[in-house]
């Protein structure tokens, strides 16, 4: 770990009845950091110094079922209320009344929620991979694409057991692979990009990883130090609760039925890379450049060129750039 990041601060906060890990750095305004699967607060290790330099009190936690924070057993702990409902927690404990809150990857529908739900305690909201989605019509799962050879990574994850099996037999290539082929940096296929239908895609044989690329050498913004600190993390906790996330897909549209229709009010900002596998998503295309109708106070929508899924880590200095002049602009 280098010598910057000696000054982020650990320690374990109660919130919303389980013991959550927090790191932090930093005086003044509060901005809460939520990274996606499958990560920890380390995705975040770009953005503490910059962020706290630029006059910030960053905190990012590890999610509830990862990392050193509890992971319940129960599946049906790990809806969006709940994710949501940590966050708020966090703010109690923390005695702050208000915060920016920004998301990467399944951490972006945790803040873009908690803006929707409680704009008295999120006053912006920062998007990374993933934009806004308004509550569709018809259950989620029902419209994910699947046919006889393979079927939609979130339908993979969701029969308990499966990916965790397939993720846990060899956690150091998990990493590699994952990290590596959803990156700006895995090589384009010959045959061009595939078609929106194709995307996130797992063969019925063969596994999520089968089609991921094993890196000869990791990118730039990855070191082998990087890995080793996910791989350490994973071996300890398995893969199971960020997996449970996954699980809860139907059943938080279902319980956030009272809130169709609502939209994002507070001031907001949604970057993402034009090589990140989100923005080919089938509905992507139309979603992304309408999104401001469901988010009125999008502020900006940045599209970094050759960036890939992992956005902070990838391109960290424009990201850090991003997000101070949208934190000074509120």
């Amino acid at each position: 770990m280098d010598i910057t990041m000696t000054e982020v601060k650990h320690r374990i906060v109660e919130t919303n009845g389980i013991r959550m890990h927090v790191a932090e750095q930093g005086a003044g305004p509060l901005i809460v950091l939520c990274h996606g699967f499958p990560e920890s607060w380390y995705s975040w290790r770009h953005q503490f110094e910059a962020l706290a330099e630029a006059g910030f009190h960053v905190v990012a936690p590890d999610m509830r079922g990862y990392g050193h924070t509890d992971r319940p057993e129960e599946i049906d702990k790990y809806t969006l209320l709940h994710l949501v409902g940590d966050m708020v927690g966090l703010l109690d404990t923390l005695g702050v009344e208000t915060a920016v809150i920004a998301g990467h990857d399944w951490g972006a529908p945790v803040a873009w929620h908690a803006a929707l739900l409680r704009p008295d305690r999120f006053r912006g909201v920062i998007g990374l991979s993933v934009p806004f989605r308004p509550r569709s019509q018809v259950r989620p799962t029902t419209t994910m694409p699947e046919n006889d050879t393979a079927l939609f990574y979130q339908l993979y994850f969701q029969a308990p057991g499966v990916a965790e099996t397939e993720f846990e037999r060899d956690i150091r290539r998990t990493i590699r692979k994952i990290l590596y082929s959803a990156s700006g940096d895995a090589p384009r296929r010959q045959d061009g990009e595939p078609a929106a239908d194709n995307v996130g895609m797992v063969p019925r044989q063969g596994g999520f990883l089968s089609r991921m690329m094993e890196p000869a050498s990791l990118p730039s913004w990855l070191t082998e130090a990087d890995v080793e600190f996910y791989v350490q993390e994973f071996a300890r906790t398995g893969f199971r609760g960020g997996l449970n996330w996954y699980r809860n897909i139907d059943r938080s549209w279902e319980i956030l039925a009272p809130f169709g229709g609502a939209r994002v009010m507070v001031p907001a900002l949604y970057v993402a890379g034009d090589r990140d596998l989100v923005v080919r998503f089938r509905g992507m295309d139309q979603l992304i450049p309408n999104l401001a109708k469901f988010v009125p106070q999008l502020r900006r929508t940045i599209m970094l060129p050759g960036c890939g899924h992992w956005t902070q880590q990838e391109r960290a200095g424009e990201v850090n750039a991003a997000m101070i002049e949208f934190l000074r602009s509120l």
